[in-house]
């Protein structure tokens, strides 16, 4: 069984002006994620990437088609999601530490076993020294590591991604990816993760799915046959610019 099957979902949108009444946004998407695969999903802005990933979650539904988590439905899976704009999912009186315990109080776990599993993700991203720090303290990426952490913690059977590190420079990007691969290596869950950068793309996944411009289509799906553990040094070899390539070859968007 896949950890995620999607068969044939679409979307549509309501709207009020008459020529955009039923917005189609989703084209009959079709894909699956093997249990602990890292699964990203390219395409260009405005394509339906972040519906998708709604509807994967339960925050919407499909207009048609099907989607099953381990085989349920979204509503009844336990699903983690690191959106965008993670500064609007967090609690800016409450501290790094309790922003990531914040996932696991509605759950049966001790506080003590709260603040030794927060603690533990902390030190695995390198900011153990940074736990009592007010939320609003903390510079951008480190506001998303937590954000990272506190979806970790929660221990998901899936884990959703939107574009994560979208806003942050190229440095700061490439150090959260390592982090984010470090520690999901540990946890091995199963990972969708949104991007419009290819380079991104390509060096966290293990296949990515390439969607065409709105109403998203699958184009194709390459995999990505680099080994793991990866590294910065990736990025300049041969077998990274010739998947890149090739996804700028799928990926060219008509017009």
């Amino acid at each position: 069984m896949s950890a995620i099957e999607l068969r044939k979902v679409c979307k549509k949108f309501e709207q009020a002006n008459k020529q955009l009444r039923n917005l189609r946004v989703l084209d009959n998407i079709s894909l699956k994620a093997k249990k602990g695969e890292f699964i990203a999903v390219f395409g260009p802005n405005g394509c339906g990437k972040t519906t998708l990933l709604n509807i994967i979650a339960g925050i919407e539904k499909s207009s048609s088609g099907s989607v099953r988590i381990d085989g349920k439905c979204p509503a009844l899976a336990k699903v983690g999601f690191v959106f965008q704009n993670y500064n609007e999912s967090m609690l800016p009186w409450r501290t790094a530490l309790g922003n990531i315990e914040l996932a696991m109080e509605g759950q049966k776990i001790s506080k003590k076993d709260r603040m030794r599993i927060a603690e533990h993700y902390l030190k695995k991203v390198g900011l153990s020294r940074h736990k009592n720090k007010y939320f609003y303290e903390l510079s951008g990426g480190m506001k998303q590591l937590i954000a990272i952490c506190r979806a970790f913690a929660y221990d998901p059977d899936i884990l959703l991604m939107d574009e994560p590190f979208s806003s942050l420079d190229y440095s700061t990007t490439r150090k959260m990816e390592l982090e984010l691969l470090n520690v999901w290596r540990e946890t091995a869950k199963t990972t969708i993760f949104v991007s419009h950068d290819i380079d991104e793309a390509v060096f966290l996944a293990d296949k990515v799915i390439v969607f065409s411009k709105r109403p998203a289509r699958v184009k194709g799906i390459i995999e990505i046959d680099l080994p793991r553990p990866r590294k910065l040094e990736m990025l300049s070899s041969k077998a990274f610019i010739r998947i890149r390539n090739k996804m700028l070859r799928l990926s060219e968007y008509e017009t």
